[in-house]
């Protein structure tokens, strides 16, 4: 396909993003949806072969019925020239390419990758659906470490087909359960072992078993022990190499019987309480106790070896026709009586070994004992003492019984041997240089392992929080776990500061305290009315906030007051005169024309920019009417007022006066 080349006119190509044995995957973009997604074309030429069109669609459509946050969304499935499946677009890589790209990855890491594996396949076991082709090529994994698992049910729709194609084939076959290997139909079981080799390849980096061939890789899943990880990464807590183990018996029904189980078991391997856990063994049942049968002697009648000779002449007397009947009932009598002797002594050898027959015993408690113990302990039920191996043990006292094998509450024949296995004491750990490790990480390995972890913490600037900085115990040491404590100096990060209130400093007082604990600033100015100009009004972040060495922070310096608009305007008025009362009881015959007019007592108050209502802005006397202009000076967005009295009285008052 090429791009913007269209499937069935509804998925436009725009690029490709993969290809296998089996299929060929697109980045394409829905036209109908408008969304991007992926649309895995199947390689394999279908036209003449219905029955695994069938098949596959079969198979495909029931995975659309799984809906899990875990399992690729499959959208459509159709076919164009060559069957296609459209499933939802996960941005990232697959599970083969982040192993490649992040070896070693973490055991906690691990595990929580593999949880969501489980999660999903789980899921899809209770819905009666087999993966059949579990590998990390189907598994995808985003920037956010979230894990998708793609191809459900797609493996047995092309099963048919599958031998012709080599590269396929050699994918899948490093994950192949013993029992598809051999041909057999693939069950729970099957995906549970292909798991188990999944973490095994998250936890070492590779598979365990490689070859030239795909046959030959398949010899080695059900001829060869799986390599052990410990050997590889003696580091590796043996519950969490358990979990492999388990998975990847060889016999289906020592594996894991659920997803589920194997989940809780994967959940706890990292706990401290299962460190002294024993390596898993799988029970060899192809070995059955060998029974020793003593042979029964049947003595022979004398009499009969002397009458031989005489039933041969009677023989060859028959054959010359002469007849004796007499001799010829003797001889069947004497016949049936050995026959009878012979029952009867096989009889009696049969009844003497069923009563001799060993009896069964049960294999006691040996656990904590020496072996001198443990021989006694042996003798008093008629069983012997097998192989004694050394191993090391962290719990159980140097010169004492580990285990035995059979374990104790089996079932023996008297006389059968018994393994012991006896501890060699605590085996010394040499300890690594874990600088700049995660520490959470290290704390559950070393904790797994028997030590007592204890940290304590420090500054750095090299180092990223939660990694170590330092340890008490030099790397290349070799040490009793159980009787160590090892610290950690774990780093929380660069050093950090307090940062100062600034207001009120100047811009060369900021300056001077930045350059001090190496911040850096970016700086703005505003109005502000409290604030004299040219200090800080405001900062960012807020004063009491940690700041760290590059940090950068944000101050706002005062210009002072805003300059405000200020307008003047004018308006007249005509203060009026009134004649005093008093004024009328003057002397009648006074000459009106000399006599002086009483004046008026005139205030003026004026509410603007500059004046204050309450006080007087003119004062003076009138004896007629007096035309009056008042000025007026605002500020924008305010208004002005003013009030005249006459002798104490108001006579004249206006308000909210603009230009």
């Amino acid at each position: 396909m090429e791009t913007g080349e269209r499937i069935n006119g509804r998925y436009k190509i725009i690029r490709s993003i993969g290809s296998g044995g089996m299929a060929k995957v697109y980045l394409a973009r829905d036209l109908i949806l408008e969304r991007d997604v992926a649309v895995k074309l199947m390689a394999y030429n279908f036209h003449n072969d219905e029955n695994s069109i069938r098949r596959f669609k079969r198979e495909a459509l029931a995975t659309t019925e799984l809906v899990h946050p875990n399992i690729v969304n499959i959208y459509d499935v159709g076919e164009n020239e060559n069957p296609y499946i459209v499933m939802e677009y996960v941005e990232g890589t697959d599970l083969k390419q982040y192993i490649h790209d992040y070896h070693p990855i973490p055991y906690k890491k691990s595990i929580e990758i593999m949880k969501q594996i489980l999660a999903a396949v789980s899921y899809a076991h209770q819905h009666h659906i087999i993966h059949r082709d579990i590998k990390p090529q189907n598994i995808l994994i985003d920037a956010h470490d979230n894990v998708k698992i793609t191809d459900f049910g797609i493996a047995v729709a092309l099963s048919q087909n599958s031998i012709t194609q080599t590269n396929s084939l050699l994918g899948s076959v490093h994950y192949l359960s013993p029992e598809q290997a051999r041909g057999s139909m693939a069950t729970k079981q099957s995906d549970i072992y292909s798991l188990g080799i999944l973490l095994y390849e998250l936890l070492t980096g590779d598979v365990p078993f490689d070859g030239e061939s795909a046959v030959s890789i398949a010899l080695k899943h059900f001829q060869q022990e799986l390599p052990s990880i410990r050997n590889i990464d003696s580091r590796m807590p043996q519950p969490l190499e358990n979990v492999v183990l388990k998975a990847t018996a060889k016999e289906s029904s020592q594996r894991y019987q659920t997803i589920d189980e194997m989940k809780e078991d994967l959940e706890t391997a990292l706990s401290p309480e299962r460190a002294g856990e024993a390596k898993f063994v799988p029970i060899d049942t192809t070995k059955e106790e060998t029974r020793v049968i003593e042979p029964i002697a049947v003595p022979l009648d004398s009499h009969s070896t002397k009458d031989t000779p005489k039933e041969s002449q009677d023989i060859a007397d028959q054959a010359k026709g002469k007849k004796n009947k007499p001799k010829e009932k003797k001889k069947k009598r004497k016949w049936l009586w050995i026959f009878l002797g012979i029952f009867v002594l096989i009889l009696i050898g049969s009844g003497i070994f069923l009563f001799n027959r060993p009896k069964e015993v049960e294999v006691p408690n040996l656990v904590g004992l020496t072996q001198e113990e443990a021989i006694e302990e042996l003798s008093s039920r008629n069983l012997v003492l097998g192989e004694v191996k050394e191993e090391n043990n962290e719990e159980v006292e140097e010169g004492l019984v580990i285990r035995s094998d059979p374990s104790s509450g089996s079932t023996l024949r008297e006389e059968a041997s018994v393994k012991l296995f006896i501890s060699s004491g605590s085996e010394p750990f040499k300890v690594e240089n874990y600088e700049n490790e995660v520490y959470e990480d290290i704390r559950a390995e070393l904790t797994t392992l028997g030590f007592t972890v204890e940290s304590e913490e420090q500054s750095s600037d090299t180092i990223a929080v939660g990694n170590i900085i330092a340890q008490d115990v030099d790397a290349g040491e070799e040490v009793v776990p159980s009787e160590t404590t090892i610290t950690f100096t774990v780093s929380t990060g660069q050093e950090g500061f307090t940062l100062r209130d600034l207001s009120g400093y100047s811009e060369a007082g900021v300056t001077d305290y930045a350059n001090d604990i190496g911040l850096s600033v970016s700086s703005t100015s505003e109005p502000n009315e409290e604030v004299p100009a040219g200090q800080v009004s405001r900062q960012s972040p807020e004063a009491g906030t940690t700041v760290y060495d590059g940090s950068r922070i944000s101050v706002v310096f005062s210009t002072g007051p805003a300059e405000v608009k200020v307008s003047s305007f004018d308006k007249g008025i005509i203060i009026p005169y009134v004649k005093p009362d008093d004024s009328e009881d003057t002397d009648s015959d006074a000459d009106e024309e000399t006599q002086k007019p009483v004046p008026n007592q005139i205030k003026i108050f004026i509410g603007d920019a500059e004046n204050d209502l309450d006080s007087v802005y003119k004062e003076y006397e009138v004896t007629e009417n007096t035309p009056e202009i008042l000025t007026f000076t605002v500020e924008e967005g305010n208004s002005a007022s003013y009030r005249v009295e006459r002798d104490g009285e108001v006579i004249l008052e206006e308000s909210g006066l603009t230009e």
